[in-house]
């Protein structure tokens, strides 16, 4: 009788938990990203951006809607870093693709690399959400220039969901949207990736 209670508590107690991975190039913003994510959904103060360094391999996050756990990993984003990215890619259920939206001249080095990532074979069927960060800075590029870019990349997602949306890490303009996008993709692509199971 006890092992029925026990079996039957921790199904009522277990969280789905699903792996988003965070990528981008270097200072574009990713880590104060998860720190406003953080802010908003853990009702805590993140770090603040002058204590906020370059990542060197991961940072973590955690954050719970409902009964479903978001665990966010904050990839390192230097080109001597971008080779561990596709050690996460079988494991994660959803990926973040930052831009810095006012970084003109590593345009062309942003698109090589999303689209390695988005081409890897292992990342097929994941929701994938790029955000055009820094839209607090006037000089950052608007939507419509970044989507111009990635448009003809974004045609080879295929039947993957796909958004680019503008934020604001620092500010937190759109950061609430973009999760819970990120959210109601992850339930509806429990049948390609099906979560794994937390107390």
């Amino acid at each position: 009788m006890y092992t029925l209670f026990t079996g039957l508590y921790k199904q009522w107690t277990q969280k789905e938990e699903f792996y988003v991975i965070i990528l981008g190039l270097d200072n574009a913003g990713k880590t104060t990203l998860l720190e406003k994510i953080k802010s908003i959904f853990l009702g805590v103060p993140g770090l603040p951006p002058e204590k906020i360094g370059p990542t060197v391999g991961l940072n973590m996050g955690k954050v719970d809607i409902a009964s479903t756990r978001l665990t966010f990993w904050d990839l390192g984003g230097q080109r001597e870093l971008h080779s561990i990215w596709s050690k996460y890619y079988s494991e994660c259920h959803a990926i973040v693709f930052v831009v810095d939206a006012c970084d003109r001249e590593r345009l062309e080095e942003v698109k090589t690399s999303f689209e390695s990532v988005i081409t890897n074979d292992e990342v097929e069927g994941v929701p994938v959400l790029m955000l055009a960060n820094k839209q607090d800075v006037p000089s950052a590029m608007r939507m419509h220039e970044i989507k111009e870019v990635f448009n003809p990349i974004a045609v080879q997602l295929g039947a993957k969901d796909s958004k680019v949306l503008g934020v604001s890490a620092l500010k937190g303009d759109g950061v609430k949207d973009a999760v819970d996008w990120l959210f109601v993709r992850l339930q509806r692509n429990k049948v390609n990736r099906p979560p794994v199971f937390t107390a």
